[in-house]
Protein backbone atom coordinates (compact mmCIF):
# COMPACT_ATOMS: atom_id res chain seq x y z
CA UNK A 1 0.00 0.00 0.00
CA UNK A 2 1.05 3.45 -0.58
CA UNK A 3 0.07 7.20 0.36
CA UNK A 4 0.42 9.09 -2.44
CA UNK A 5 1.42 13.00 -1.37
CA UNK A 6 -0.99 15.21 -3.01
CA UNK A 7 0.30 17.57 -6.31
CA UNK A 8 0.16 21.38 -5.62
CA UNK A 9 -3.55 22.40 -7.18
CA UNK A 10 -2.49 23.71 -11.30
CA UNK A 11 -4.46 26.17 -13.42
CA UNK A 12 -5.96 25.40 -16.06
CA UNK A 13 -3.50 26.35 -18.80
CA UNK A 14 -5.45 28.99 -21.77
CA UNK A 15 -4.64 26.30 -24.86
CA UNK A 16 -7.33 24.27 -23.31
CA UNK A 17 -9.90 26.06 -21.31
CA UNK A 18 -12.07 29.08 -21.86
CA UNK A 19 -12.09 31.28 -18.20
CA UNK A 20 -10.40 30.17 -14.70
CA UNK A 21 -10.19 26.61 -14.58
CA UNK A 22 -8.16 24.38 -11.66
CA UNK A 23 -7.74 21.08 -11.37
CA UNK A 24 -5.83 18.77 -8.39
CA UNK A 25 -4.50 15.56 -10.02
CA UNK A 26 -5.30 12.59 -7.46
CA UNK A 27 -3.81 10.24 -9.76
CA UNK A 28 -1.77 9.61 -12.66
CA UNK A 29 -1.15 5.90 -12.85
CA UNK A 30 1.78 4.22 -13.79
CA UNK A 31 2.43 0.41 -15.48
CA UNK A 32 0.82 -1.35 -15.69
CA UNK A 33 -2.26 0.98 -13.92
CA UNK A 34 -3.23 3.58 -17.14
CA UNK A 35 -5.81 5.38 -15.10
CA UNK A 36 -6.07 9.10 -14.68
CA UNK A 37 -8.56 10.87 -11.64
CA UNK A 38 -8.24 14.93 -11.41
CA UNK A 39 -10.66 16.69 -9.62
CA UNK A 40 -11.67 19.45 -11.46
CA UNK A 41 -13.14 23.18 -10.38
CA UNK A 42 -14.40 25.41 -13.39
CA UNK A 43 -15.29 29.07 -12.09
CA UNK A 44 -18.11 30.31 -13.97
CA UNK A 45 -18.86 30.01 -17.68
CA UNK A 46 -15.56 28.32 -18.20
CA UNK A 47 -15.05 25.74 -19.67
CA UNK A 48 -12.76 23.18 -21.73
CA UNK A 49 -11.66 23.58 -25.76
CA UNK A 50 -12.98 20.96 -27.93
CA UNK A 51 -11.03 17.57 -27.40
CA UNK A 52 -11.16 14.02 -27.32
CA UNK A 53 -10.15 11.00 -25.46
CA UNK A 54 -8.61 8.18 -27.56
CA UNK A 55 -9.69 5.62 -24.74
CA UNK A 56 -12.81 7.53 -23.77
CA UNK A 57 -13.47 9.77 -20.52
CA UNK A 58 -16.21 10.07 -17.92
CA UNK A 59 -17.16 12.89 -15.27
CA UNK A 60 -18.99 12.54 -12.31
CA UNK A 61 -20.20 16.23 -11.49
CA UNK A 62 -19.48 16.77 -7.82
CA UNK A 63 -20.56 20.51 -7.09
CA UNK A 64 -23.12 22.93 -9.15
CA UNK A 65 -24.50 22.45 -13.08
CA UNK A 66 -21.77 20.35 -15.34
CA UNK A 67 -22.55 21.23 -19.27
CA UNK A 68 -21.52 18.74 -21.77
CA UNK A 69 -21.53 19.64 -25.07
CA UNK A 70 -21.45 17.37 -28.08
CA UNK A 71 -20.24 18.36 -32.04
CA UNK A 72 -24.26 18.00 -32.88
CA UNK A 73 -24.63 21.10 -31.11
CA UNK A 74 -26.56 19.18 -27.82
CA UNK A 75 -25.63 20.65 -24.86
CA UNK A 76 -26.38 18.16 -21.88
CA UNK A 77 -27.07 19.45 -18.14
CA UNK A 78 -25.78 17.18 -15.25
CA UNK A 79 -26.35 17.68 -11.73
CA UNK A 80 -24.20 16.97 -8.48
CA UNK A 81 -24.17 12.76 -8.18
CA UNK A 82 -24.78 12.11 -11.59
CA UNK A 83 -22.07 10.42 -14.13
CA UNK A 84 -21.38 11.38 -17.59
CA UNK A 85 -19.42 8.87 -19.78
CA UNK A 86 -17.66 10.32 -22.93
CA UNK A 87 -16.82 7.00 -25.69
CA UNK A 88 -13.35 7.19 -26.96
CA UNK A 89 -12.70 9.71 -29.93
CA UNK A 90 -15.68 11.75 -29.27
CA UNK A 91 -15.35 15.34 -29.37
CA UNK A 92 -16.84 16.86 -26.42
CA UNK A 93 -16.33 20.16 -24.08
CA UNK A 94 -17.39 20.30 -20.39
CA UNK A 95 -17.70 23.38 -18.25
CA UNK A 96 -19.79 25.36 -15.76
CA UNK A 97 -23.26 26.96 -16.20
CA UNK A 98 -23.15 30.72 -16.44
CA UNK A 99 -24.20 31.44 -12.95
CA UNK A 100 -22.15 28.77 -10.45
CA UNK A 101 -18.80 27.31 -10.04
CA UNK A 102 -18.63 23.25 -11.20
CA UNK A 103 -16.96 20.83 -10.01
CA UNK A 104 -16.73 17.46 -11.12
CA UNK A 105 -13.98 14.36 -10.62
CA UNK A 106 -12.77 13.48 -14.61
CA UNK A 107 -11.61 9.90 -15.15
CA UNK A 108 -9.67 8.88 -18.12
CA UNK A 109 -6.85 5.84 -18.99
CA UNK A 110 -3.81 6.67 -20.84
CA UNK A 111 -3.30 4.83 -23.72
CA UNK A 112 -1.75 1.13 -24.11
CA UNK A 113 2.43 0.62 -24.17
CA UNK A 114 2.86 0.76 -27.75
CA UNK A 115 -0.39 2.76 -28.54
CA UNK A 116 1.29 6.25 -29.93
CA UNK A 117 -1.73 8.29 -30.04
CA UNK A 118 -2.16 10.77 -27.50
CA UNK A 119 -4.41 9.87 -24.54
CA UNK A 120 -6.33 13.71 -24.90
CA UNK A 121 -6.28 15.89 -28.27
CA UNK A 122 -6.98 19.22 -27.68
CA UNK A 123 -8.60 21.26 -30.33
CA UNK A 124 -10.29 24.78 -30.86
CA UNK A 125 -11.81 26.86 -28.48
CA UNK A 126 -15.97 26.47 -28.15
CA UNK A 127 -17.19 29.80 -29.20
CA UNK A 128 -19.94 31.71 -27.12
CA UNK A 129 -22.60 30.38 -29.65
CA UNK A 130 -21.51 26.96 -29.14
CA UNK A 131 -21.56 27.72 -25.06
CA UNK A 132 -25.40 28.98 -25.60
CA UNK A 133 -27.04 26.57 -27.24
CA UNK A 134 -29.97 25.16 -25.65
CA UNK A 135 -29.51 22.80 -23.10
CA UNK A 136 -31.09 19.79 -22.78
CA UNK A 137 -30.84 16.95 -19.81
CA UNK A 138 -30.55 13.43 -20.19
CA UNK A 139 -33.51 11.16 -20.34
Amino acid sequence: MEFVQPRPTGKGPAEWFNGDVWFDVIHAGAEPSRIRANMVRFAPGARTAWHHHAVGQTLHVVAGTALVGTRDGTVYEARPGETVTCPPGEEHWHGAAEDRFMQHLALWDGTAPGDDRPETTWLEHVTDEQYAAPRTRSS
